[in-house]
Order: C-alpha cells, then sequence, then structure tokens
C-alpha cells in the first residue's frame, strides 16, 4: 500500500500536475458536468500507477483537471466498486490520489434506490448519515496507519457546514433536496422484497453500491465531504417491479440537471 502511494505521488510529481482545492467523484450517469468543463489535464485510470480500471460500460475511467463556473478541480469520472472484483483499498484510490492533488473538500455523488415512501425518482438527496453493509472497511490494512489515523472519528462523517449551505441553496433554487441516511451494499444484485423491508427497519432512506468506502478514507485525510444521491428508482417491498435499467439511466440524467445546477450554485455563492 505505501509502496503505491508513493509511486502515485512520483507519478504527480513527474508530471506536475496542479493542485486544486475541490475535487468531484461522478457517479453513474453524471456526465454533464464533464461537458460544461474547460478540461486541461486528461489521464485515463489505466496510465495511473497501480490504478484499477473500471468494468461498468457507465463509468468512464478517467482523471480529469479543469475549470468550472470559473473554478479549479479535479474530477474523477467513473469509480470502482466491491462487485467488479477490486479490494476496498483500490476503490479508495482516487480518494487518496485527489488528496494529493492538493483536494480539501471532496464532493461526492452516486445513484441510489429510495426506501423512503416520501422521496421520488429522479429527485435529489443529501447524505447526512451512511450505514456500512458491505463487511469490511478501507482502513482495516495491516500499515494503514502509515497513510493517516487508523482508527478513524465517524461521528460527523458529513461535513455540516457543507450541508447547511448546500440545504440553503436548495431552497433558493427551488430544488427538492431530501435530506437522509444512505446504505451501502456489495451488490450487484438488486435487494429482494425482504432486504428492502430489512433496510427500512435499520434507518436507510436510500441504497446503493458505493460511497461508503470514499467516505471512509476522505475522513482518514482529513477532507470535508458533501454526498448526494440521485433517486433512480423507488424502492417500496410492498410493490416491488423488475429492474429497468434504462428507466434508471432515466431518472439519474433528470436528477443530473437538479445537482449540477445546485453545485453550481454553491460555489457562485461561496467561491469554494
Amino acid at each position: 500500500m505505501i509502496s503505491k502511494i508513493e509511486v502515485l505521488q512520483n507519478y504527480i510529481n513527474s508530471k506536475k500536475l496542479p493542485q486544486a482545492p475541490l475535487g468531484i467523484i461522478l457517479g453513474t450517469g453524471l456526465e454533464s458536468l464533464v461537458e460544461q468543463m474547460d478540461i486541461e489535464h486528461e489521464i485515463p485510470y489505466e496510465s495511473l500507477p497501480h490504478f484499477p480500471v473500471p468494468t461498468v460500460a457507465f463509468h468512464t475511467g478517467k482523471l480529469l483537471f479543469g475549470y468550472w463556473q470559473g473554478h479549479p478541480l479535479w474530477v474523477c469520472q467513473g469509480r470502482f466498486h466491491l462487485y467488479e472484483g477490486h479490494t476496498l483499498f483500490d476503490i479508495t484510490l482516487p480518494v487518496r490520489t485527489l488528496a494529493l492533488l492538493g483536494v480539501k473538500t471532496l464532493w461526492i455523488s452516486n445513484a441510489a434506490g429510495a426506501i423512503n415512501p416520501n422521496f421520488k425518482k429522479g429527485e435529489l438527496m443529501l447524505i447526512k448519515d451512511h450505514i456500512n453493509l458491505q463487511g469490511g472497511s478501507p482502513l482495516a490494512y495491516q500499515g494503514i496507519d502509515k497513510l493517516g489515523p487508523h482508527f478513524v472519528d465517524m461521528s460527523t462523517p458529513y461535513d455540516r457546514t457543507l450541508q447547511s449551505r448546500f440545504i440553503s441553496q436548495a431552497k433558493n433554487n427551488k430544488i427538492t433536496l431530501h435530506q437522509g441516511v444512505y446504505a451501502a451494499v456489495v451488490g450487484p444484485q438488486l435487494e429482494t422484497a425482504a432486504e428492502y423491508r430489512y433496510l427500512k427497519i435499520i434507518g436507510t432512506d436510500a441504497v446503493g453500491m458505493s460511497t461508503v468506502p470514499e467516505v471512509i478514507v476522505a475522513r482518514q485525510l482529513d477532507l470535508n465531504v458533501a454526498a448526494f444521491s440521485v433517486l433512480t428508482d423507488e424502492c417500496n417491498p410492498e410493490d416491488l417491479h423488475p429492474i429497468d435499467i434504462p428507466d434508471i439511466m432515466a431518472q439519474a440524467k433528470k436528477g443530473e440537471t437538479q445537482l449540477l445546477s445546485l453545485l453550481a450554485s454553491y460555489l457562485d455563492q461561496y467561491n469554494q
């Protein structure tokens, strides 16, 4: 692990890559931000030392630097998942790389299923807390303490100042922004009706297959985190329908428009 990070650091230094305080990890269907960026550096994941390559068709694998709304930022276009066969350390390499590139604030997006019956597909949820149901931790490795604290406090994994600002911006822009608890499962299969009932009982508002390992590592590295779920389907165990991938992608695109508007208004207001 230490040697992988050292090689990544040497690569970044050799390329004289710029630093930026803001980093974004883009989830399913959230590609339009990249289309709106003025891109100055585009690095395929396969060019980065020790990086895995995404195997999911709709997850492009690129590390991008550029300007959006006039602000410098690094963007991870595509992420890795446990269900692709990667380790939790490899899944979180993008977060460690962003930290090496000067990122202090991390925004994360994902697609998720709505468990809360008051949440509808196509809407957004600001993640206020999470439940880790992936059966492991990206910090459960020998020597991980050389990269940051081993026992990381998770009492407030999502930055409260960022949360309050996004809630305020959503109200100002008349964007529906729910707040709730995100549960991370392994996948890739979706849940049974019984599993959805269980998730609801333990306090889940939305469920997905990512984000939590990235947040854990971000907190180890003392990054300020805000995370959003685009709700792509409604998971009512009493009225469960077969998965509809085209509709899920359409709902991701619908939510994307609102999320990009929210992020842009935040940058205009707070000059992150």
